[in-house]
């Protein structure tokens, strides 16, 4: 009974972690609807995990289930990249000012991401882009893991899809995007080595509000 239970809980976990991220993050997917057999097949489980995949994505505000239709993605709307930057803001803030207070600045491991960004290819294509915005989530993610909340850890990681989303938009949109990505960041890694918490929240303010402008405007 056990080993079923488990190899339950296998398959949601597996479908959930696939849908998040290698089908809600693909712009052609927004505003569509979703195939659990087609899912199924693709994923290698039943349908039944695909459902209860989807049921998680549904508490994550990701999906949407439409009666007699199935699975929506909804398009990512102007106000919630607003409101996303918002939040983000709000955290990362709160996360530099304690790192630096509690001198916790995770500043070899932020630089090796940043390096790593900087080392993409210059022409991005499709992929390459995926990559560098996982590792845009990644720089900013371990900042907030320094803080030591694991509430807001978690709360940050579930905007994981939604950053993707939003800022493989931003950099196919705006040309010269990648390098001044890289910038904003060096310029709050060095705020933050700094121990500059009113530097590290202006530099995190100006990386967020530029990526807003130019998905709105867009």
């Amino acid at each position: 009974m056990r080993k079923s239970s488990g190899t339950a809980a296998s398959g949601r976990e597996k479908a959930y972690a696939y849908l998040r991220e290698n089908i809600l993050i693909d712009p052609d997917v927004q505003g569509k609807f979703l195939n659990e057999q087609e899912l199924a097949a693709q994923i290698g489980v039943s349908r039944t995990p695909v459902r209860e995949a989807l049921l998680l994505l549904v508490s994550d505000g990701l999906v949407e289930l439409i009666p007699q239709r199935g699975a929506y993605v909804p398009p990512v709307t102007g106000r919630e990249m607003s409101e996303l930057m918002e939040l983000r803001g709000v955290l990362e803030s709160h996360a530099a000012r304690l790192v630096i207070e509690q001198r916790r600045v995770p500043a070899q491991t932020m630089q090796d991401t940043l390096d790593q960004q900087a080392r993409l290819p210059h022409q991005l294509n499709a992929d390459a882009a995926q990559e560098f915005i996982r590792l845009d989530t990644l720089f900013h993610q371990q900042l907030i893991d320094a803080a030591g909340n694991e509430l807001i850890s978690r709360t940050y990681s579930k905007l994981h899809v939604r950053q993707i989303l939003v800022g493989v938009a931003a950099l196919f949109r705006t040309g010269g995007r990648r390098e001044q990505v890289c910038a904003e960041h060096q310029d709050i890694l060095d705020a933050l080595v700094s121990g500059d918490a009113a530097k590290a929240q202006e530099a995190i303010d100006h990386h967020l509000a530029v990526t807003r402008d130019i998905l709105l405007r867009t």
